[in-house]
């Protein structure tokens, strides 16, 4: 066994408690505490860290409610199993969420425990989350509430047990991230998609005002529009739009995309030939709706699968993750 040495970090925002059991869950997920391990005396580490035994006893009993830490009465505190817990915080729950979730899960070892949450892009329970869950857990991947930027209680997690999922490239180099491009990559995508889409009058992209997706697709999209002299338009909601043939819908939302399949069908409208519907991020429903849903998306598979790889060899990762055009029968 490795020799377990603990220091206070005056400068720190988390208390001694918090330290403590954050350095004992770290020395047993890095292997410098293994299962059968016993932890210091409390009276010993106490005199070695000059941390009150109330504290030091507070801090074991927390570990023994995770079940890392076991007790016997004759020779104290000794580490119960090898356990690696994760935090996971997604931004809301959706289909291509479940898959990269589950992928994620499905790549990770069973040693390994994972709590998943949703912040649903509200800034305070964001906060929240991570405040309360600092020093917690092995490792965490945080799915970032905006593209610009990361907020600073982001900036509080150990930066080597840290992966930015999704959305916005930490400025840091000692952060990782796999992220998506939302504008040369749509833009790639609506080239590939260029002669099915040109079978239209009019290209219509349905955006959301309240939709936290970046606004860089904007950019694509006007630039796709205006290279290839095709009529477009950017709207908010496809229910203030009336359905005719020679119409091509880029759809943000699966919300919208059920509208415009539904009242396609009202109205007699083909999808591939009357009207074209394109949708963003790829599930498998989108496969076997009608002759298919053509999608720009990423692959959320490969993310959940890399992600759980940073988790398990904790090597540092900055991988941009490629969209893709999926061609199918509703352009």
């Amino acid at each position: 066994m490795s020799e377990f040495i603990f220091k206070i970090d005056e400068s720190s925002n988390q208390t001694k408690v918090q330290q403590l059991i954050h350095a004992i869950s770290e020395a047993i997920a890095t292997g410098i505490l293994k299962e059968g391990d016993f932890l210091p005396s409390v009276n010993k580490l106490s005199k070695d860290s000059g941390v009150s035994r109330d504290t030091i006893f507070k801090a074991y009993t927390k570990l023994k409610q995770r079940s890392l830490v076991a007790s016997t009465p004759t020779k104290g505190y000794y580490v119960a199993n090898e356990k690696y817990n994760v935090f996971m915080l997604l931004d809301d729950f959706s289909s291509f969420k479940e898959q990269l979730y589950k992928s994620f899960r499905k790549n990770l070892p069973d040693s390994y425990t994972v709590d998943l949450m949703f912040h649903h892009y509200n800034r305070e329970v964001f906060d929240q989350l991570i405040q309360n869950n600092l020093g917690k857990y092995s490792m965490y991947i945080v799915m970032n509430l905006d593209n610009k930027k990361l907020r600073d209680t982001v900036k509080m997690i150990d930066p080597d047990k840290l992966l930015i999922l999704d959305m916005g490239k930490p400025v840091s180099e000692d952060i990782s991230y796999l992220t998506q491009e939302f504008n040369q990559a749509a833009y790639n995508c609506l080239d590939e998609a260029k002669e099915e889409l040109l079978k239209y009058d009019e290209f219509i992209l349905a955006y959301p005002e309240k939709i936290p997706h970046p606004k860089d697709i904007f950019k694509a999209f006007k630039r796709f529009c205006n290279e290839n002299d095709i009529k477009g338009q950017i709207i908010e909601e496809v229910e203030d739009v009336e359905l005719r043939k020679g119409q091509a819908f880029w759809l943000i939302k699966d919300s919208q995309l059920v509208n415009v399949v539904r009242r396609s069908r009202e109205s007699q409208l083909e999808l591939g030939k009357d009207i074209g519907v394109l949708s963003y991020n790829d599930t498998p429903m989108k496969e076997v709706i009608d002759k298919g849903i053509s999608v720009i998306s990423s692959d959320f598979d490969l993310m959940g699968k890399l992600a759980a790889q940073f988790v398990t060899k904790k090597k540092k990762v900055r991988t941009v993750i490629d969209t893709n055009y999926i061609s199918r029968g509703s352009l």
